[in-house]
């Protein structure tokens, strides 16, 4: 299998996990905020927060949908990239209140690098492509 056709099913994995998980913030925020792994479930009006999460996680997926969709490959993969920071963001905020290292590392830490690599595999793949063409030598 090409790299090309592993970087487009791991894209479209990505793609499909975050739209599941976002729209369980959305549609369900209490029952989906157990696997984030925060200590303590947000209480009162703090429920508000975990749909907020759910929409960005959805706008995160659809931003890559574009790109794979309409074949901006090289994008892809520094948006890949980008977005990691967010999984990044979720693992540091997770342990800075003290919640799940387990699901820290585990889900938000891993989910992350997975993410940083198939960027940086997408921008392996098109690096050739995206190279300017040495001009050609002048005669003296």
């Amino acid at each position: 299998m090409s790299l090309k056709k592993i970087n487009t099913v791991v894209a479209a994995a990505f793609i499909l996990f975050i739209l599941w998980f976002g729209t369980g913030f959305v549609l369900d925020p209490e029952t989906s905020v157990q696997g984030f792994g925060l200590p303590h479930p947000a209480s009162g009006d703090g429920g508000g927060f975990l749909i907020v999460k759910g929409i960005r996680d959805v706008v995160l997926a659809l931003v890559l949908a574009v790109l794979l969709l309409t074949g901006h490959r090289r994008a892809l993969g520094w948006a890949l990239l980008v977005e990691s920071l967010a999984a990044y963001g979720d693992m540091t905020t997770v342990l800075a209140h003290h919640g799940s290292v387990a699901t820290a590392l585990g889900v938000h830490c891993l989910t992350a690098t997975l993410m940083a690599a198939s960027g940086l595999l997408f921008l392996h793949e098109t690096r050739r492509a995206a190279a300017p063409a040495a001009p050609a030598p002048q005669p003296a």
